[in-house]
Parts: C-alpha cells; structure tokens; sequence
C-alpha cells in the first residue's frame, strides 16, 4: 500500500470515527486489514477496553484458516469475534469498518458476524 493510500485510508477511518463511537450497552466492532491478515475486536470506547477479539494470527484461527483464500479467512473471523463477544455479554454493536471499503474481506468479516449473531 502505498504512502498515499495509506493517509487517505486514515482520513477516511477518522471521519468515520468522528460518528462512530462504542459505548457500554453498544460497543465499536473495529476491522483492521493488513496484506496478510484481519484482525477484529469489539470496544468499548467509554472506558477505553476491549472486550472481544479474533484475528487470523489467533492460533486456533490460523490453524483453521490455513490454506483458505483471504475473504474465507476474514469469514472465519467475524464469525469467532462474534462468538466471543456475546460470550462477553455483548449482542449489539456499531460497525467501524476502519476507513475500508465494505466490500471483500471486510464485508465478509461484517456478515459472518451478523450470521454468528451480532447485531448492527
């Protein structure tokens, strides 16, 4: 990623952020995107703490994920922060796709977390 794309991507993910806040009865689910991985975690932004998280370098999700295209990955992910945070208490939350595009990995994470129960 270039350094040019890189500071639009944090233009777009501070405007977001401007509108996007977690709080204690609805905690931020926040993505994160790398060229090799996908990390997930749910926030709650009032106290600053995270409550739930999953990514691709978890080592019961790297052993899932191994040899499955990048959006399968980001699949198995939503559906693990989803699993964790409502073991946490958590059934609602708001979406921060993190200055991403919702589409791809990132839909994919947003989708399997709705499927795995999650609501926003």
């Amino acid at each position: 990623m270039s350094e040019k794309s890189q500071q639009a991507r944090k233009r777009r993910h501070e405007r977001v952020r401007r509108r996007v806040v977690g709080t204690a009865e609805r905690p931020r689910l926040n993505v994160f995107r790398s060229g090799k991985h996908i990390y997930a975690q749910v926030i709650d932004d009032a106290v600053g703490h995270t409550l739930a998280s999953a990514s691709t370098v978890d080592l019961e999700l790297r052993t899932a994920a191994a040899g499955k295209s990048k959006t399968e990955q980001a699949t198995l992910v939503g559906r693990a922060v989803a699993e964790r945070a409502i073991d946490a208490g958590v059934k609602k939350v708001v979406f921060d796709r993190g200055g991403y595009i919702y589409h791809g990995r990132v839909k994919a994470l947003a989708e399997a977390a709705r499927e795995a129960g999650l609501e926003f």
